[in-house]
């Protein structure tokens, strides 16, 4: 089934529902290499006049290395019945397994070289813009530094969206 283009205003999406709990793929990368990776935190919305992603990812994350050698990144999301695929892309690293063929995954590449996947339903192409360290000094509510007990802060990048991909973009 082809994708088709969706003007990303016109998206009537729950991004609480999707990121936070149905969770979503971070992929950079090219056709030479790349990897993926599951994640519960995101955030989407508009930020200097353009509609946003922003993403978190650790500092010894696989994906991460993919991430500041890209100019860019996607965001897929899945129908139900993916939930096992991306616990494994979660749980195994990129680094010793071929995560994206033991999940059952099918890489597909946009025209700008970005990288998703066939079973995705929805996917956002992002172009970076942005990035940061998490500062512990500027956690204004102590408990957030439970998340952090090995100082593994985020890294967290802003990325324009720049376009939306789905299969059934009129059931949006």
């Amino acid at each position: 089934m082809a994708f088709e283009r969706i003007d990303v205003k016109q998206l009537d999406e729950n991004v609480f529902r999707r990121i936070g709990d149905e969770w979503m793929l971070i992929t950079a990368g090219s056709r030479e290499g790349f990897n993926t990776m599951t994640a519960s935190w995101g955030a989407l919305g508009v930020l200097w006049n353009r509609p946003t992603a922003t993403i978190y990812v650790r500092p010894q994350r696989y994906t991460r290395e993919f991430l500041e050698a890209s100019d860019g990144f996607t965001l897929s999301f899945f129908p139900k019945g993916y939930r096992k695929a991306l616990a494994l892309c979660g749980a195994k690293s990129g680094r010793d397994t071929d995560k994206v063929q033991v999940a059952g995954l099918t890489p597909v590449f946009s025209e700008e070289g970005r990288v998703f996947f066939a079973e995705a339903e929805l996917v956002l192409l992002c172009r970076k813009l942005y990035f940061q360290d998490l500062e512990p000094a500027h956690f204004l509510d102590p408990a957030i530094a439970e998340f952090y007990a090995e100082r593994d802060y985020h890294r967290m990048y802003v990325g324009e969206i720049t376009g939306a991909l789905g299969h059934n973009p009129e059931v949006r």
